[in-house]
C-alpha cells in the first residue's frame, strides 16, 4: 500500500484547533473495494474546543485529487446531510456526477463528521425498536411514546454523556477549519446537501474569510433549527399532497383514484381508514394507516406515488399484494431518514455501533435545538393541533422526541446565521424534506446568496440528485469561475 504525506501549513492564529491544525496527514487507500484514487487520512481534533489541550477525537477524511495540476483551484469539502450521515465515500460517489471541469479544479474532500462512522463513533446502546426517529401520534400510545423518549435520552446520557454535548454543528464547522489548515489551504469551497447546507452556512458565519465557493443543495432554514424544521416539513407535505390529488385526478382514466381532486383525497383517506381496520398487503408485509401517512415524502414524486397508491387500493379491495413503497431518487436523506442508510453503510465496520446515526441525530437535534418543550403534554397539544392543520403528517412533525429529556449541549443553542456571505442555493420546487420555503429562509439569512429554483423539480437533491437538472450549468459555472448569477434564477417548468 502506497502512503503519501501532506505537510500542513500553519496560519498563525487562524484556526480554532491550535496545535490540532498543525499536523501531517498520512494518506492511504481507503478500502480494497474502492478505487485507489480514493485516499483516506485521520485528522485529530479537540473534543472540546474550549479545552484545546484536553481530550481529542479522530476525524476520518478522504480525498480524490484534482484531475489537473494546472487547472487546480483548491479543495471542495462535501457533506451529504443528516445529521448522522457518513460522508467519507462522497468523493468517489459524487465524482461521476460532477463534470470534468469541476473535477479538474478541485481536490474532492469527504469526511465523517465528529461522532459518526469512522470519526470516533458514538452509540447509546439502543435497541432496534428504540432507534425510530419519527412516529405518529395517538392518544392510546402517547404514554408509551413518552417512555420511549425518556429511555433514549437516559441511555444516551449514561452511555455517551461525556461526548454527546460536543457533537454540535458549530464544532463540526470548527473541525472543517482544522481540516482546511491541515490540508494547507487558506480557503475552502464547499458542497453541502440538506443538513449539510446548514453546516455550510454555519461555517460561513464563523469563518467568512476562509470560505470560498459555497454550494448549498436543498437548503434548510437556519431559523427553524430543529423542531421547526420537522414541523415545517409536515406543512410542506400537505402542499405536496394537494398537488398530487390534482395530478392524479387529471389521470383518473389511468389510475382510477377519482375524477376530481376532492375524490382522490377521499379515496386516499378511505384507504388509510381501511388500513387501520385491516392492514393492506404488500410484497414485503402489510401497511397500516399510520404507515401510509408516514410515507408522506412520496407525494412529491407524482409518477411513482400514483401507481403505488392505486396498487394499494386494489390490494385493499382483495387484489394482489401491492409493491413496497417506491425507492425515492436522490442523495443522502435528512436527519429523519439518515439512520438506516448510515447504519447499513457502516455495518461492515464492527467498531461502529449500529445506533451510531441515531445517536448523532439526537445529539445535534436535541443538543442545539432552540425550542424543544420540556413538558411532554406540550407535544401532545402540538401534535393534535398540527394534525388538524396538516392531516397527512402534522402529528409526525410535532410528536414527542428524546429532546424533551435531553441534556444540554456544551455551548449555547444553534448558531444564528445572518451574514452577507456569498453562496449558491439550489432548490427543487417540490422537495418534501427541505421544502421551498425552507430554502427561501436560507436565502434570506445569507444576504449575499443567489438561489436557483427548479420549477417543477421533484425530490431531495439537485446537483447531487440522480439525474441532470437545469440548475447544473449554473452550479458548474459558479464552481469553476467563482461568479454568482447576477440575480436569482428559475429554470425548468
Amino acid at each position: 500500500m502506497v502512503t503519501t504525506l501532506t505537510p500542513a501549513l500553519a496560519f498563525a492564529g487562524d484556526d480554532p484547533g491550535g496545535r490540532a491544525a498543525r499536523q501531517t496527514l498520512r494518506w492511504e487507500r481507503c478500502a480494497p473495494d474502492r478505487p485507489a484514487a480514493l485516499e483516506c487520512a485521520t485528522v485529530t481534533v479537540p473534543l472540546d474546543y474550549g479545552d484545546p489541550g484536553g481530550r481529542t477525537i479522530d476525524l476520518a477524511v478522504s480525498r480524490v485529487r484534482a484531475g489537473s495540476a494546472k487547472e487546480r483551484h483548491g479543495v471542495l469539502l462535501m457533506n451529504p446531510g443528516g445529521p448522522g450521515a457518513s460522508g467519507l465515500t462522497l468523493p468517489d460517489d459524487l465524482a461521476p456526477r460532477l463534470p470534468a471541469e469541476v473535477r479538474d479544479r478541485f481536490d474532492l474532500i469527504g469526511f465523517d463528521p465528529r461522532g459518526v462512522g469512522r470519526s470516533t463513533p458514538v452509540g447509546c446502546g439502543l435497541t432496534k425498536d428504540e432507534q425510530v426517529v419519527q412516529h405518529t401520534y395517538a392518544p392510546a400510545t402517547f404514554a408509551k411514546d413518552v417512555a420511549w423518549a425518556r429511555t433514549v435520552a437516559d441511555k444516551c446520557r449514561a452511555r455517551a454523556g461525556d461526548v454527546l454535548p460536543h457533537l454540535t454543528t458549530r464544532n463540526t464547522a470548527r473541525d472543517m477549519d482544522v481540516v482546511r489548515a491541515a490540508l494547507g489551504e487558506k480557503r475552502i469551497s464547499y458542497l453541502g446537501h440538506s443538513y449539510g447546507t446548514y453546516l455550510g452556512a454555519v461555517y460561513l458565519q464563523m469563518f467568512p474569510r476562509r470560505s470560498d465557493r459555497m454550494v448549498l443543495d436543498s437548503a434548510l432554514d437556519p431559523a427553524l433549527t430543529w423542531r421547526g424544521t420537522l414541523r415545517s416539513a409536515a406543512a410542506g407535505a400537505e402542499r405536496a399532497f394537494t398537488r398530487w390529488t390534482e395530478w392524479a385526478a387529471a389521470r383518473h382514466a389511468e389510475y382510477g383514484l377519482g375524477p376530481t381532486a376532492a375524490r382522490v383525497r377521499t379515496a386516499f383517506w378511505d384507504l388509510v381508514a381501511h388500513a387501520d381496520r385491516t392492514p393492506v398487503r404488500t410484497e414485503g408485509g402489510v401497511l397500516r394507516g399510520d404507515d401510509l401517512r408516514s410515507a408522506y415524502t412520496q407525494f412529491v414524486h407524482l409518477g411513482t406515488v400514483t401507481p403505488w397508491i392505486a396498487a394499494l387500493k386494489a390490494s385493499a379491495a382483495g387484489g394482489a399484494p401491492a409493491p413496497d413503497a417506491p425507492a425515492q431518487p436522490g442523495a443522502a436523506a435528512d436527519g429523519s431518514r439518515a439512520a438506516a442508510e448510515t447504519a447499513a453503510g457502516a455495518a461492515a465496520d464492527r467498531a461502529v455501533p449500529d445506533d451510531n446515526a441515531v445517536a448523532a441525530i439526537w445529539a445535534v437535534f436535541c443538543g442545539e435545538g432552540r425550542d424543544w418543550p420540556r413538558d411532554p403534554e406540550q407535544y401532545r397539544r402540538d401534535a393534535v393541533r398540527d394534525r388538524a392543520a396538516n392531516p397527512l403528517a402534522g402529528d409526525i412533525g410535532a410528536a414527542v422526541t428524546p429532546c424533551a429529556f435531553w441534556q444540554s449541549a456544551a455551548e449555547e443553542p444553534a448558531t444564528a446565521v445572518h451574514n452577507g456571505g456569498e453562496a449558491l442555493i439550489l432548490q427543487n420546487e417540490w422537495d418534501a424534506q427541505a421544502t421551498l420555503p425552507m430554502a427561501r429562509g436560507m436565502h434570506r439569512a445569507l444576504r449575499g446568496s443567489r438561489m436557483v429554483t427548479v420549477a417543477g423539480g421533484e425530490g431531495h437533491g439537485v446537483l447531487v440528485g440522480p439525474r441532470p437538472s437545469c440548475a447544473d450549468a449554473t452550479a458548474v459555472r459558479y464552481l469553476t469561475t467563482g461568479r454568482l448569477p447576477a440575480e436569482d434564477v428559475t429554470c425548468g417548468g
